[in-house]
């Protein structure tokens, strides 16, 4: 549900009528990447912290500082444990302010923790912070990745070992400014500036294979193309389909399904693909709008069943900034497709 709506909400009803619980409730946290680390499940979400910011369209509100890593031994748990700060942005050399929807991944017995933040010329990297342990502390490396740029990464490992970060986000996340290749720095700042017209192809997420050590883009980045029913690309003006940000990846049954945001609509959506680089066919919504502005997610299997993690500010009465992190079942049905999930009941 959008910001206008939720007003006139009784929030102690909407509680009665939700699928799930907040997870942890001695913090405010959002964005949550879930995965399944030596049969235990860890999720690495943002910390959403009341800084005072009024609420604006380029999400300056949005004034989170470091990363608390929850873990649970069963999605049916009806709470989470907070290991504690992960990160901070005080160790992050390069790094200024707004560490945004993080994503983590393991390999060798070495665990990999990828988040947004904004250097201090005031442009979204994406750095890596690496560990022993799922829940840190993280050591960062001293700067982002090589061209890197936007928000929201997320790190899918397929079948054959390779590793893809996807990443990217509009408005706030200043996808819209790199269309050029490089950051279009122009003033006044909009999250209307700079995007295409509502007929032209959407702006799309970016994905990259990583190299071996999972520290820099093995390649120049790639579009993340979703197309329509006609094959044809989305438009930037279909707002109730076309990407905005919160990228994931997840293979069921020989296809990739690549999900995301819609952003100003509130919807959580999915397109299926024949290989992680797409292109992605448009295939349905995964999460219907919640309480807040924003949706950010994840989906991960355990024990053969697949569940969706995802958030709300149900925890605090709608304070969009301030959101709280949920669980619930995710069913695909006999041809594939993700079975639309009701938030409330």
């Amino acid at each position: 549900m959008p910001e206008d709506s939720i007003t006139h909400i009784d929030f102690n009803e909407l509680n009665k009528r939700a699928i799930s619980q907040p997870l942890v409730k001695h913090i405010y946290t959002a964005d949550p990447s879930a995965h399944v680390f030596n049969g235990k499940i860890y999720i690495y979400p943002s910390h959403d912290i009341d800084a005072g910011d009024a609420f604006d369209d380029l999400g300056s509100h949005f004034a989170m500082e470091d990363y608390h890593v929850l873990s649970m031994n069963h999605p049916s748990d009806t709470e989470a444990t907070d290991n504690g700060i992960a990160l901070h942005v005080n160790d992050v050399a390069w790094a200024e302010k707004q560490m945004w929807a993080p994503d983590a991944t393991e390999k060798n017995g070495k665990y990999y923790l990828y988040f947004p933040a904004k250097d201090y010329n005031g442009i979204f990297r994406i750095g890596v912070a690496v560990s022993d342990s799922p829940v840190g502390p993280f050591t960062p490396q001293q700067q982002a990745i090589n061209n890197s740029f936007s928000i929201d990464p997320a790190v899918f490992k397929d079948d054959d070992g390779s590793y893809y970060i996807y990443f990217g986000g509009i408005w706030g996340g200043q996808l819209q400014r790199w269309r050029t290749g490089s950051f279009n720095a122009e003033q006044p700042e909009s999250p209307f500036a700079f995007l295409p017209a509502d007929n032209e192809p959407a702006l799309t997420a970016k994905v990259a294979r990583l190299t071996n050590d999972l520290l820099e883009f093995a390649e120049t980045p790639k579009d993340v193309v979703i197309l329509d029913e006609h094959e044809n690309p989305l438009l930037q003006g279909d707002n109730n389909r076309r990407f905005f940000e919160a990228s994931w990846l997840h293979k069921y049954n020989g296809k990739y399904y690549f999900s995301y945001s819609t952003g100003d609509t509130h919807f959580l959506c999915y397109a299926i693909g024949d290989n992680p680089y797409g292109p992605f066919t448009y295939a349905g919504r995964i999460l219907e709008p919640v309480v807040g502005w924003t949706s950010h997610h994840s989906i991960v299997q355990f024990n053969n069943k697949w569940y969706l993690f995802y958030h709300d500010s149900s925890l605090s009465k709608g304070v969009t900034h301030l959101r709280c992190v949920k669980a619930t079942e995710l069913m695909h049905d006999e041809n594939g497709f993700i079975q639309t999930i009701q938030p409330y009941k």
